[in-house]
């Protein structure tokens, strides 16, 4: 089997993957765009790790699988690689850790109004008011989505002695061949105290102290929470949004923010890249803007586990089993919405 990378080296993994039986591995000077690739240099190669696919892919005639470094797999849609029998893989569960405990910390800092404490810092003001003394043990934190960030945020939550409570429009189930870090998340789908389907979203959302949304942006999950579901929200809940930006419609939520509906938000994905200085989340009071670094590349062991999917994959293909986070054939289609 020929290996191709084209990405930064992870030193340890790829001697491991060198060492395999039958495996020549070969790499190339990486770089983040899509570029041709040398004809006799990718023409027999069987698996490719890689951000982008190369321009001339299709003169790699042996290729059986790529696997890509993001979670997101636009640069694959409408390449036509499925139609050759390539299977194509994503980097989900490189991420699950890291945005779990941004959704943790957000949880704390909003519980204990830490905005506001280290704007009295800075002004040198003593206050030791009970706004700065709340707990969240005892909490009902609320996951709308259940993948891999849902499932290690779930994990962490219950060992932080808070109630979790999913919405699902499937329900939770046990997950098979999807990556995640070991020891990490809730592979089994057995630690909600409580799932809701998609018909009982009012239900869910009164109940809860945190709304944690951990769901995709698709066509139908754009602008999900709007008014309506803002409004269905306790006046002492908080909104946290690691996911995507527009999963939230924008006007109600400054609505919601200035006018009390909710307690405040914390919010890593935005409407705008990067955020207009001038936008009135910024100064809100009750608002935590971090400028999308919960989950992303520049994390230590980002690369360590996009070798890891890539190493286990290897061993997968080698014994002919499934690979772990494979993409569905349609979802590669340039006509996939």
């Amino acid at each position: 089997m020929k290996v191709l990378i084209d990405l930064p080296i992870y030193e340890q993994i790829l001697t491991a993957i060198k060492s395999l039986p039958g495996v020549e591995v070969m790499t190339v000077a990486p770089e983040e765009k899509v570029r041709p690739l040398p004809v006799e240099l990718i023409e027999e190669v069987d698996a490719l790790l890689c951000t982008f696919p190369p321009e001339n892919h299709q003169d790699m005639k042996a290729l059986k699988y790529v696997q890509i470094a993001s979670a997101g797999f636009t640069q694959l849609i409408g390449q036509g690689l499925e139609d050759r029998g390539v299977a194509c893989c994503n980097a989900l569960g490189v991420f699950d850790v890291p945005i779990a405990e941004w959704n943790v910390a957000m949880m704390v800092n909003l519980a204990r109004d830490m905005r506001r404490m280290l704007h009295h810092q800075d002004s040198g003001i003593w206050d030791r008011s009970k706004r700065f003394q709340h707990e969240i043990r005892g909490s009902v934190v609320g996951i709308w989505g259940y993948g891999g960030i849902g499932r290690e945020t779930a994990r962490l939550a219950k060992a932080m002695g808070m109630t979790v409570h999913v919405l699902s429009r499937s329900g939770v189930k046990p997950r098979k061949d999807i990556y995640n870090v070991e020891g990490t998340g809730d592979p089994e789908g057995v630690l909600p105290d409580r799932v809701f389907l998609s018909d009982e979203k009012e239900a869910f959302l009164k109940g809860l102290d945190f709304l944690v949304l951990a769901m995709p942006q698709t066509g139908s999950s754009e602008g999900i929470v709007s008014e309506t579901e803002l409004r269905m929200m306790k006046k002492e809940a908080f909104l946290l949004n690691p996911a995507r930006g527009p999963l939230v419609q924008e006007q109600a939520l400054l609505k919601a923010l200035n006018e009390g509906w909710i307690a405040g938000a914390a919010l890593d994905t935005h409407y705008y890249y990067p955020m207009p200085a001038d936008h009135p989340l910024w100064k809100m009071p009750n608002v935590i803007i971090t400028p999308h670094i919960s989950g992303s590349s520049s994390s230590p062991n980002f690369l360590e586990r996009v070798y890891d999917i890539f190493y286990l994959n290897i061993l997968r293909l080698q014994q002919a089993e499934p690979l772990l986070n494979e993409l569905k054939a349609a979802d590669l289609k340039s006509n996939h919405k």
